[in-house]
């Protein structure tokens, strides 16, 4: 479960995800700042002030974002949380690690081990879920990292530059910069020898490629944010369309909390009090929805992909890692690219597949429920471990999202 207090916060920290991130942000910041003040801009003129000041205005709102993100967190449904009306169960899935239903737009995270308001998904960056209370400040952050990091950039693009001017001739004598700067008197006590050169360098790398990846990441929030959905549920989305068609039922499934008003789906999630809109478990609907469409239509999905889900039993062993190196080379080298795990398997186990790619699939374990307590194993597991149980009446409908054909 999650861990309150000094002790959680903690334990956010000590993973790999936030090592990478505050170092990165941590080297950039750092050289940034230094270049500006040793080397590009003399802090005792009006423009080093300035452009030092706002350095440190990026890395304050940034640092202060992500660890909002990450300490703040998404918010959790309430342990053995009911609806108000008994008979509204049935719309809702039962979640058995957190003993309460699953509320409208909530998931049951396997990593936070609760079941998460309106989750969006887990970050490795921040060690948290992105969801109800900290998707304003996870989306600050994707905004600001990417807007820092291109001062960043452009301070280190400048001071290599002017540092260079008068050592290397770059052929552009018809350029007219102000060299102001790199000509200053005295000369910088600190020189720029090739140790600072290679830091720029580096630096500048790493700003660039933050820059593009983190500013895709804000762009693909910033859509779901205007038609106020999560990742998760702009997949539901198309798995509802994809089961419609399949089945040919002629219905008709309208996403209930797209306001219709993008202004007003973006109110939803920036307030300026900071604090989100409702309490993560009720919701506005749009007109001829009602609070359970979304619920009602994940049941139907569950249901559709039981019975698509093919049983294949165990015929050699696999100890869960992630790269085998005994499967096969084309089994090591495709290995899913995602955090969801692998389940071990011994000869004779039984698997429910319900997705695959060409060496790898994924399904759950059939365990016995009164001597395992009815704990789901799900995750991924080599194809070539395994062999499709022939007796089984369900073994002709398709695994890999195939279509009947008809």
């Amino acid at each position: 479960m999650a861990v309150p207090g000094a002790l959680g916060r903690a334990r956010r920290l000590c993973h790999w995800g936030p090592a990478v991130a505050l170092a990165v942000v941590a080297v950039c910041s750092a050289t940034a700042m230094a270049d500006a003040a040793l080397w590009y801009w003399p802090l005792d003129t009006a423009g080093g002030s300035v452009n030092f000041i706002m350095l440190l205005n990026w890395t304050v709102m940034i640092l202060y974002n992500y660890f909002s993100a990450m300490f703040v967190g998404p918010g959790y449904v309430p342990l053995g949380w009911t609806p108000e009306k008994s008979q509204d169960c049935m719309y809702l899935q039962y979640c058995k690690v957190c003993q309460s239903y699953k509320a409208p737009r909530s998931h049951h995270c396997r990593k936070c081990n609760r079941c998460v308001m309106k989750m969006d998904h887990h970050c490795p960056w921040i060690n948290n879920c992105c969801g109800y209370q900290n998707h304003a400040s996870f989306t600050l952050f994707l905004l600001l990292a990417p807007l820092g990091c291109i001062h960043a950039s452009f301070i280190f693009v400048m001071t290599m530059y002017t540092q260079l001017y008068n050592r290397i001739s770059f052929g552009w004598s018809s350029v007219k910069i102000d060299m102001s700067a790199a000509k200053r008197d005295p000369r910088p006590i600190i020189p720029f020898g090739l140790s600072a050169f290679a830091a720029s360098l580096f630096a500048l790398g790493l700003a660039l490629g933050t820059t593009i990846a983190v500013g895709m990441l804000f762009i693909i929030q910033m859509k779901v944010i205007l038609t106020n959905k999560t990742s998760i549920e702009s997949w539901i989305e198309e798995k509802a369309k994809d089961r419609i068609q399949y089945y040919q039922t002629g219905e008709t499934f309208i996403f209930p909390y797209d306001t219709g008003s993008k202004w007003k789906n973006f109110k939803q999630v920036f307030t300026w009090s900071g604090i989100p809109e409702g309490d993560g478990l009720d919701w506005p609907v749009r007109d001829g929805c009602h609070q359970y469409t979304l619920t009602i239509e994940q049941l139907k999905q569950k249901a559709d992909k039981r019975v698509r889900s093919v049983r294949y039993r165990a015929i050699d062993d696999y100890s869960g890692v992630c790269c085998p190196v005994t499967k096969g080379v084309k089994t090591f080298f495709t290995t899913p690219c995602t955090e969801e795990p692998r389940i071990a398997l011994s000869k004779g186990d039984l698997i429910l597949a319900t997705r695959g790619l060409k060496h790898w699939m994924y399904g759950e374990k059939i365990l016995n429920s009164a001597a395992d307590g009815g704990i789901r194993e799900r995750g991924w597991f080599p194809r070539k471990c395994v062999e499709k149980c022939q007796y089984d009446s369900e073994t002709d409908q398709p695994v890999d999202g195939e279509k009947k054909n008809r």
